[in-house]
């Protein structure tokens, strides 16, 4: 119940705060502002409607201890609740899932798309003649990835830097998929949730259960 309480006060401070321009807070005030945005897109993220009367006198009342549920009732509500959310987050997942086997489905038909045992497929772009990396090699690389949507989520090429990492640290198919490149390689990866950041997503670009495309191109093996 504490925490209920605290996530309130912040969007409680949140809403107080909109007609205050960033130039004209405090450090501190940016600081509850900041907070208490960052709870408001966690609420709309879970798609939770509040009823903002309703909500605030529960905030009010739980400063002042006259609440009008006991702790038992509201413990069952809370529970209730994370069930709910729960199953329209795994039906979400579940969406996000089929989108991503229906696109493989189709795109393993394509010409030049190999599909690996893992379920992982690739393009060759561009075929190199330097050595392969191993799992436990770290690479030089360029990506840029997207989502089946066409969203750039992360993208070294945009940046203007390459970036090097060991192979054992990333996504299985990362891991997998550079392995099959020989230096001076350019591939296209289209990879499946399991092989990428499964249920959890990653970001807010990144949906639980989504298939990702990344294109890649190796400079270096540095042992």
């Amino acid at each position: 119940m504490k925490k209920i309480i605290e996530i309130g006060l912040l969007i409680l401070g949140v809403m107080l705060s909109l007609t205050v321009k960033s130039q004209e807070m405090t450090q501190e005030q940016k600081i509850s502002y900041a907070l208490g945005a960052n709870v408001g897109e966690n609420f709309k993220a879970t798609g939770i409607e509040l009823m903002y009367e309703f909500f605030f006198q529960g905030v009010q009342d739980g400063m002042n201890g006259t609440n009008k549920l006991s702790q038992n009732e509201m413990q069952v509500i809370f529970n209730q609740l994370q069930q709910e959310l729960q199953k329209r987050q795994q039906a979400e997942v579940e969406v996000e899932k089929e989108k991503g086997r229906a696109f493989l489905a189709e795109n393993g038909k394509k010409e030049g798309v190999v599909t690996t045992p893992s379920g992982l497929q690739y393009k060759v772009v561009t075929m190199g003649t330097g050595a392969k990396p191993t799992a436990t090699d770290k690479v030089r690389v360029h990506y840029h990835g997207t989502t089946l949507d066409g969203e750039v989520f992360d993208s070294s090429v945009q940046r203007g830097e390459t970036i090097t990492f060991p192979l054992n640290q990333v996504i299985k198919g990362w891991t997998e998929g550079l392995q099959l490149m020989p230096i001076g390689s350019k591939f296209i990866f289209y990879i499946p949730s399991d092989l990428a950041y499964g249920d959890r997503g990653a970001g807010p670009t990144i949906k639980p259960g989504a298939t990702l495309i990344f294109e890649v191109e190796l400079f270096e093996i540095e042992k």
